[in-house]
């Protein structure tokens, strides 16, 4: 399996897309280079720390580390995003309100894909525990 079969990821592929999409066209030059430069790179380590995670899957606490990363990133471009429509330089209440609802999506789907990755770490060191008290 690859990281590109990662719903995350694939969602997250296509924000960043979007995103910088959204910092060509409709922003205001000054933000283009200020808000615009943030928000685009917010939304690149979300994509990124997906990845560099999934190739540090074999060590668990590595992979929720970049995870963490990537939900904390999502949360930054929120917040990037929120500041450009409140400020007025976003001033396209439909894409504002898009990216706003794909990004909360994103970040609840990588917050449960934690969960996950979580517990299976809890179960496998359960079994090892089981398995080396029972030798």
């Amino acid at each position: 399996m690859s990281y590109r079969n990662l719903e995350i990821w694939q969602l997250s592929r296509a924000l960043v897309v979007d995103v910088h999409k959204m910092t060509i066209c409709p922003l205001p030059r000054f933000e283009m280079y200020e808000e615009g430069s943030q928000i685009r790179r917010s939304m690149k380590s979300v994509k990124s720390n997906i990845v560099e995670g999934y190739g540090r899957r074999r060590y668990k606490q590595e992979y929720i580390k970049f995870l963490t990363y990537a939900h904390a990133s999502c949360d930054e471009t929120i917040d990037h995003l929120e500041t450009l429509f409140e400020t007025g330089s976003l001033d396209d209440a439909a894409c504002y309100q898009s990216l706003h609802e794909r990004l909360n999506i994103l970040g609840g789907k990588i917050n449960r894909f934690i969960q996950g990755v979580e517990r299976e770490h809890q179960c496998v060191r359960e079994e090892s525990f089981v398995y080396e008290v029972n030798q």
